[in-house]
């Protein structure tokens, strides 16, 4: 009785505080140049909760122009899932043996939405490219609305008209609308957990900073730390439509509902919070020293190639059954029995070589390191542009410790093996 009332307490505290705090984080970063001591100033002189009102009062249902961007944006990615080419593939059978289908075209389909971004923008000047920046608290206010109003749609459909038997309720309403009803829900034939986290959230991450970029470049010129900040995350969100199939078989996407959890995160999270140390430059176009900026780049790449080596390892070892070369040697791999929860038993590698026998969880370094790097350029005038970086650390630092929880139910005597090779879970010596 206990853990249910603390999980209905937790998951109501996020629910009710975390869209106020997005607002918060957007009016910060662009109304008062990234200056958290200034929003403290005005939570102390006029009280928190008429703080939020004057913040997020103006755009709470967000505009005309807002809510066209968002449905133009969700139908255009929905047309584009659906029309361009791409195999279909399967994800890891679920706890109930179901096996989700998804259609591999995120690399095309998020080419396709920059290149015609920005051709309707730069070219035929059908719109500003800076409508995002422009618009970006009415945009949040309506995803807000959107995102609260669909998670109540998943909450009834994983209720009364489930896609596959990964469905069910705990009786307590508020942590099933945070957390979801549905592990995996479709809709009009396609996945509604991965269009809103890959197609809706990380696809959205590219246009908006290109947005941000376009603005500075309006206001001040574009610099060198905008610059560099834009490119290292679009190569980071390259290499995450070049790894879609993995993620889609990673343990978020494996144990996480489809609730207010993941989908208001998706919706609005990542476009106000991971974008938010771009965001900060927009109004403070940093200039640094040629060798520096090297650095900085050339760091943040070699984070973003380490982080996607060490996916690419792990997904060719499950690809190959172990047959093939880790750093020119044949793989440390542990082959793990598990039973579903219909009682079928599964077979599953893991692996403890190349980056995997560093750490349990050795691709969050390069991960958090890559995030860095992509903050850095804002310099150290303020705290704000590092937000991000520490909600990443502490995010994926909890993720390790659940996974690892995870994974010693699910193997048992195998994952006790697994961890005798592999002692550490994400920094070596040491966690």
């Amino acid at each position: 009785m206990f853990n249910k009332i603390r999980s209905s307490v937790g998951s109501l505290f996020l629910v009710l505080c975390c869209p106020p705090f997005a607002m918060m984080m957007w009016y910060t970063n662009t109304a008062l140049e990234g200056s958290l001591a200034k929003l403290w100033e005005l939570i102390v002189n006029q009280g928190l909760f008429y703080t939020i009102y004057t913040i997020w009062s103006p755009v709470f249902f967000g505009s005309a122009t807002a809510w066209s961007i968002i449905i133009g944006f969700i139908a255009f990615e929905f047309t584009l899932l659906k029309l361009l080419p791409g195999k279909l593939f399967n994800g890891p059978v679920t706890p109930k043996g179901n096996i989700p289908v998804y259609k591999a075209n995120g690399v095309l389909a998020f080419l396709t939405t920059i290149i015609l971004f920005c051709i309707s923008s730069f070219y035929f000047k059908l719109f500003s490219a800076s409508i995002i920046f422009d618009n970006l608290g009415a945009i949040l206010g309506a995803l807000n609305i959107f995102s609260l109003i669909l998670c109540v749609f998943l909450y009834f459909k994983g209720r009364f008209i489930p896609s596959s038997t990964d469905a069910g309720i705990t009786g307590n309403f508020i942590f099933d609308y945070y957390w979801g009803t549905e592990l995996f829900p479709t809709l009009f034939g396609a996945s509604i957990k991965m269009f809103i986290n890959c197609r809706l959230g990380m696809m959205s991450w590219g246009l908006i900073l290109i947005s941000y970029a376009t603005k500075q470049h309006e206001l001040y010129g574009l610099s060198n730390s905008m610059a560099i900040a834009v490119s290292l995350q679009l190569i980071y969100i390259t290499k995450f439509f070049i790894w879609e199939n993995g993620y889609l078989a990673s343990l978020d996407i494996m144990h996480d509902r489809a609730g207010f959890y993941i989908c208001w995160g998706c919706l609005v999270w990542i476009p106000c919070v991971y974008t938010s140390p771009t965001m900060y430059l927009v109004s403070h176009p940093n200039h640094l020293s040629t060798g520096l900026a090297a650095f900085i780049f050339l760091a943040g790449f070699a984070s973003i190639l380490i982080n996607y080596s060490a996916d690419r390892q792990r997904q060719l070892v499950r690809l190959k059954a172990g047959n093939c070369k880790i750093w020119g040697k044949t793989p440390r791999t542990i082959l793990a029995n598990y039973h579903t929860e219909s009682g079928e038993l599964k077979q599953n590698i893991l692996l403890a070589s190349g980056w995997w026998g560093i750490t349990r969880h050795f691709h969050y370094l390069p991960e958090i390191a890559a995030a860095f790097f992509w903050s850095v350029p804002a310099l150290f005038t303020h705290f704000s542009p590092y937000f991000y970086v520490c909600f990443l650390t502490i995010l994926l630092t909890e993720r390790a410790f659940r996974d690892d929880r995870r994974c010693s139910k699910k193997y048992g005597e195998y994952w006790k093996n697994y961890c005798s090779l592999v002692r550490y879970k994400i920094i070596p010596f040491m966690i």
